[in-house]
Order: structure tokens, then sequence, then C-alpha cells
């Protein structure tokens, strides 16, 4: 089996792709799973960023590792980690910019270590354009049909319409009320 690669060059928005080897490669792998915020400050700000990370590239090559496995590091207001994206298409400039991102990726593979980063479609902040656009926009559209909006129960619809819990532990539930775009279930976007 061949593994397929994708090469995208986002000046061009154009992408190829490439057969660069075995495509189970990752059963035998060695997959470090790295946090940017807290492995490696680069900057001296007291912050892990992509810097921070490039710096350790060598040593996790000498230990082995055959592949770093990122967790999202996307444009984030960061109430989630991370998990919460702004922007899919921007690094989150704690972390550094797309250009550090693009070196991190060929030094490390100058190393033999791979590059996956944790693409997360179903999390998006509060402030990422599509849920801004569907807060904008009227119930039914295409844009609202990219969430669950569900109408609030009680009285006066301002009670959350169900009883899960975030896991998360992130306490700024509220429901939307009929009309209004003021509240916003922030937990699970």
């Amino acid at each position: 089996m061949t593994e397929l690669a994708l090469t995208v060059d986002q000046g061009t928005s154009s992408a190829s792709v490439g057969v660069t080897g075995d495509a189970d490669w990752w059963r035998r792998a060695v997959i470090y799973e790295v946090y940017p915020r807290s492995f490696a400050d680069g900057d001296g700000d007291g912050i892990g960023d992509l810097a921070g990370l490039r710096s350790r590239l060598p040593y996790l090559a000498d230990l082995g590792v055959d592949a770093i496995w990122l967790t999202p590091w996307y444009r984030s207001p960061m109430a989630d980690g991370g998990y919460d994206v702004a922007d899919f298409r921007a690094i989150d400039p704690v972390f550094g910019t797309l250009a550090d991102a693009e070196l991190l990726i060929e030094e490390a593979a100058a190393l033999g270590i791979r590059t996956i980063v944790d693409v997360v479609p179903n999390h998006v902040s509060d402030q990422h354009e599509w849920f801004q656009a569907a807060l904008a926009s009227p119930p039914g559209s295409p844009e609202r049909d990219r969430f669950w909006f569900r109408p609030g129960k009680g009285e006066h619809g301002d009670e959350m319409p169900t009883a899960w819990r975030s896991p998360c532990a992130i306490s700024r539930r509220r429901a939307i009320a009929a009309g209004r775009t003021d509240k916003v279930d922030l937990d699970h976007l």
C-alpha cells in the first residue's frame, strides 16, 4: 500500500497529491501528542509556541518519534484549550504564524518526523465567522442549519432545551430566546 501526501499552496490555492510510501506507517509509528501551549516556550513569554516545539525536534527525533500530533493550534479565544476554533485557516498568534507552522513541518520532515494536526471541524467558538453568520440569520436559513438551535424550555423559553451538561465544565450556557441573538449556548458550538 502507498500513502498519499497532499501539498497545498496557500498563495495560489492549488494542491497536489503525491505517493510517498507505506499507508500503514501509523500502525508501527511512535506518535507523540503535543499541546503547543505547554510543550516548550521559544520566545520567553511563559507560553509554549511553535518556536519552542521546533527547538525540541532533534530531541524528539533522538527518542525515535515518528510523528508529532499537534492539538489545535488555530486562532481561538482559548475558552476550551484551543478546541473552540475561531479560524481554521490561521495559527493562533500566541503560538506563532503560518510561516512558523510551515517551518515546523519542514524541519520535522527533515528529521524524519511526520506532522499530524488535530482538525476539529465540529468545534467552533462564538467568534467563528460561521457562528456569527448563524446568529445574524433567521431560523431555517442555511447559516443556522450548520448549528443546533433549539427553542428554550420554560414559560418564557429562557431555560436550556436539554439537561445535557458540558464535560468541559464551562458554565456559560444560555438559551437563545425567540428572535434574540444575545443569548447563546457557548458550551458546544
